[in-house]
């Protein structure tokens, strides 16, 4: 049959292909576009609204498409007032974004500010909301609050 070393190498190879395989079947599944990828930049906004109001954000409003000084989106929950800012993006969402709703918080007098996106952030983004003290929201952010994913 088989000697000793050859099973060894058998199993070694096998526990590679399977580790392998489990790698690429994440990066598939991570990468799967989902219905907010499909959308256009104003549906996005609306779609971003309908989570904020499933996750019991109250009084939450679109601003106008043009003209909104930044922020996309305004709402209020448990007293603490937000701005939103909504991207949808093919990728990550630099420090343009961030600018944005830190101006926008300030020009609408809301406390917090968020950048809400289906993509990720560029390291850059990341460093400059947590200075000025903004949120981001990515992808995975977004798909735990979508109910319907």
């Amino acid at each position: 049959m088989f000697t000793q070393s050859a099973v060894i190498l058998i199993a070694v190879v096998c526990g590679i292909l399977l580790a392998g395989g489990a790698v690429v079947f994440i990066l598939i599944r991570k990468r799967r576009p989902l219905p907010m990828d499909e959308l256009e930049g104003h549906d996005f906004e609306y779609y971003c609204a309908r989570l904020l109001e499933e996750d019991g954000f109250a009084a939450v409003t679109v601003t106008t498409g043009s003209r909104d000084y930044g922020a996309d989106i305004l709402a209020e929950r448990d007293g603490i007032t937000y701005a939103f800012q909504c991207k949808r993006y093919d990728h990550p969402v630099g420090v343009f974004a961030v600018q944005e709703i830190y101006a926008a918080r300030d020009y609408y007098d809301r406390m917090v500010g968020v950048v809400m996106t289906n993509a990720s952030f560029t390291d850059p983004a990341q460093k400059m909301a947590q200075k000025l003290k903004i949120l981001l929201w990515d992808r995975e952010v977004l798909k735990g609050m979508d109910r319907g994913n």
